[in-house]
Parts: C-alpha cells; sequence; structure tokens
C-alpha cells in the first residue's frame, strides 16, 4: 500500500514533483471543506510535509508519524505536541548556510553605501544634477553576530573577508571559534557597529533585541534582521529609526510579515527585502530534497538525516 502524506501548503515544484513520485499526496490547502476532508480521511496520513503544524491538526491526524519540515527554523511546529505523541520532526538545516550568509553580508553592504536608493537616484534622473553622496563601508567595523550557529559562523566568516571585527553572543561561550564572546547582549550592542541577528525563533528568543538594547546600539549604529522578526522590539525599533537613535536597518523578516510597519517604508536609512534569506533555486531545490530524504528514512526504518524530535 502507497504511503499517504498530507500537505497544507504549497511546496516548492521539485519537492512536489519527487514527494509525488514516492507517496501518495494529498493537498489540505486545496480542499475547500478542510475538516470534513480530516474527519474522512486524516485516519490514513502517516506523514506531514511542510511546516507551520500545531497541536490541533495533529489531534485529526491519529496515524501520524512524521513531520517533514521544509526550512530551518521550526518554530510554527509545536515539537512538545509532537513530542508527546511520538511524531518525529525533521528540518532542513546546513543546505541553506550560505545563501543566508550571502544575503546578510548583502543587506549589510546595500545599507552601509545606500545601494537600492542610488539605484533609484539614477533611475529617477537625479545625478546630473550632483553626485549621490557619501556614505559608509564595513572594513574596520565591528559586527556583534547574536546567534553563531551554523549561519551565524557563515555570516562571521564572509565578515572577515570583508576586514570587519566578530564579536558574537548566544547561550553559551563556543571555545572553538576565534571571537570574543559576550555573555550580555547589552554590552555587545554598545561596543559593535552592527548587530546581525541570526538566533532562532520561538518564545526563548521573543524580544530578545529590546529597546534597551537598541538604545545600547545607538545612533550610529545599524541592526540586521534575517532570522524572525519577533526577536527584535520592531515598535521600538522604528521609533528609534525615525528619531534618530538608531543608525539604521537592513531588514529580511518583520514581525507580522508580509505587512510591514508604513514608517519603514518612507526611512532612507533602511533596506527591506520580502524574507529571501534562502530563496535561490539550488538552495530550495536542495531543501526539498532534504525534506523528501528525511521522509525515506523514516520510512525505511533507519536514522534521521536532521531530526529535531
Amino acid at each position: 500500500m502507497t504511503i499517504e502524506i498530507l500537505q497544507t501548503h504549497p511546496l516548492l515544484k521539485s519537492c512536489e514533483e519527487a514527494l509525488a513520485a514516492r507517496y501518495t499526496v494529498h493537498k489540505l490547502h486545496e480542499q475547500a471543506d478542510k475538516d470534513g476532508w480530516l474527519r474522512e480521511n486524516g485516519a490514513r496520513i502517516r506523514a506531514h510535509a511542510g511546516s507551520g503544524i500545531q497541536a490541533d491538526l495533529m489531534d485529526k491526524l491519529p496515524s501520524l508519524e512524521i513531520i517533514a519540515s521544509f526550512g530551518v527554523g521550526y518554530d510554527n511546529i509545536d515539537t512538545a505536541a509532537a513530542k508527546q505523541r511520538n511524531i518525529r520532526v525533521t528540518n532542513t538545516p546546513d543546505v541553506l548556510n550560505d545563501a543566508v550568509a550571502e544575503l546578510t553580508i548583502g543587506l549589510m553592504v546595500s545599507l552601509a553605501r545606500r545601494i537600492p536608493q542610488s539605484d533609484q537616484y539614477v533611475r529617477q534622473g537625479k545625478w546630473p544634477n550632483g553626485n549621490f553622496g557619501l556614505f559608509s563601508e564595513l572594513t574596520g567595523k565591528t559586527v556583534g553576530i547574536l546567534g553563531l550557529g551554523r549561519i551565524g559562523k557563515e555570516i562571521a566568516t564572509r565578515a572577515q573577508a570583508m576586514k570587519m571585527r566578530v564579536v558574537y553572543h548566544g547561550r553559551h561561550q563556543q571555545t572553538s571559534v576565534p571571537y570574543i564572546f559576550y555573555d550580555d547582549l547589552e554590552d555587545m550592542a554598545r561596543d559593535s557597529d552592527w548587530l546581525v541577528v541570526i538566533a532562532p525563533g520561538g518564545k526563548g528568543t521573543e524580544g530578545i533585541v529590546s529597546r534597551k538594547v537598541l538604545d545600547a546600539l545607538g545612533p550610529k549604529g545599524r541592526i540586521v534582521n534575517v532570522a524572525r522578526g519577533t526577536l527584535i522590539d520592531e515598535k521600538a525599533m522604528v521609533e528609534l529609526l525615525v528619531n534618530g537613535g538608531l543608525g539604521g536597518a537592513a531588514l529580511d523578516v518583520f514581525e507580522k510579515e508580509p505587512s510591514v510597519p508604513a514608517e519603514l517604508l518612507t526611512l532612507d536609512n533602511v533596506v527591506l527585502s520580502p524574507h529571501q534569506g534562502s530563496a535561490t533555486h539550488q538552495t530550495r531545490d536542495a531543501m526539498g530534497a532534504l525534506l523528501v530524504a528525511n521522509l525515506e528514512k523514516h520510512f525505511a526504518g533507519e536514522p534521521l538525516i536532521s531530526a529535531v524530535v
């Protein structure tokens, strides 16, 4: 008998094709009566492919064995509920490290040199009236990395290539890295020119970049967020960007995305990106392949490649 799995959101085409070649795939997001479909068919589902699954859906899938998430972050999966129900959870780490790190450095250069604004300056025919202006560079600056995990380390390596000094804050000091550790985030922000946020999302890190941390970063400091919008006190950040209390921000994620605070759209000291950290063909294909590989390992009774629970 074919294994029946469930999707609740669209996935990458290459991933969906690979799933369809191996399993019977049901797409809940295409059902007009989702609750009715679950009542009739939920008991046959053995796997969920994608992300964003909570306890209430798990309860409607009594045969669920594994949640194979598309993405490295799994804060939108109730992992405690999954563990309680003996449901395995996997994610797709490592394969997106380079893409996210590249975008991070790109956002930093874009903000330092005002690349999006200079592009518009040329397109709007303003150059003949005078040069665009002088801004800053990354060379010689200190970057504080909040979350020196797999992606954080890739960002650090690239920052050093840009001749930046790297420091970091996390739950624990890491003895195998050559960067200075701060056990207090506020102190690190005070000593940094740039603060890069790349820690995991979830209750444990919600609002970790508080108003005090942003105040410590100061009017010449710049913040970059490629993690989750919930890690930063967004209201305080916007206020400080408007009144000059914070030097600038380069943001790939937002607290209530795709909604973006209106004030950010009008500021020149801000660069905005629509949650594009891993959005390259090669990375998304690799993420989809890892999702499928985890399912294959599970149903073959072999150890999972990237287990979370």
